[in-house]
């Protein structure tokens, strides 16, 4: 009988990631608040101006904080599985080949390494395969988006070939 209180005080601990996110969207919801508050406040026959729409999302963000610090405490999410971590560095990897590689390598490389680093963190780890293919699917999205709808994106030695 006295191990049945130390169970319910063992699940009444609050969610500590639930807890983070909370004080992130407090974070996020207080630099919209600085940023609103700067605004030139526009008075003419509307009471709405520029500051009115970012006050209102940022109101909605202190409310789902406070909205998620109360589930954190009550316990209302549900238990997270355990995180891979080889995926994530995958992505994450792949992402800072990207950004790294963008201007030398140009979009259809740098684009390309990163659809096979996030290929092999989802399992497909033959990546010479992989990176051959996202390479061709990126060119072609590059040829879309230069050719036909005139944007500029990052060209590198692939696509000085098509200019």
């Amino acid at each position: 009988m006295s191990q049945e209180p130390l169970i319910k005080a063992e699940q009444r601990r609050p969610d500590w990631a639930a807890l983070v996110i909370a004080v992130i969207l407090i974070a996020i919801a207080g630099v919209i608040f600085f940023d609103a508050a700067r605004l030139r406040e526009v008075t003419g026959y509307s009471p709405v101006g520029p500051a009115t729409v970012p006050h209102w999302i940022a109101i909605g963000l202190v409310l789902l904080a406070i909205w998620t610090i109360i589930a954190a405490f009550r316990g209302d999410f549900p238990e997270r599985e355990k995180q891979e971590i080889k995926p994530v560095v995958w992505v994450i990897g792949g992402l800072a080949a990207q950004m790294l590689l963008l201007n030398t390598a140009g979009f259809s490389i740098a684009t390309g390494i990163l659809f096979a680093a996030t290929a092999a963190g989802f399992g497909k780890r033959k990546i010479w395969i992989s990176l051959p293919i996202g390479i061709v699917l990126c060119l072609v999205v590059w040829l879309i988006f230069a050719g036909l709808l005139q944007l500029s994106l990052p060209a590198g030695p692939l696509e000085r070939l098509f200019q």
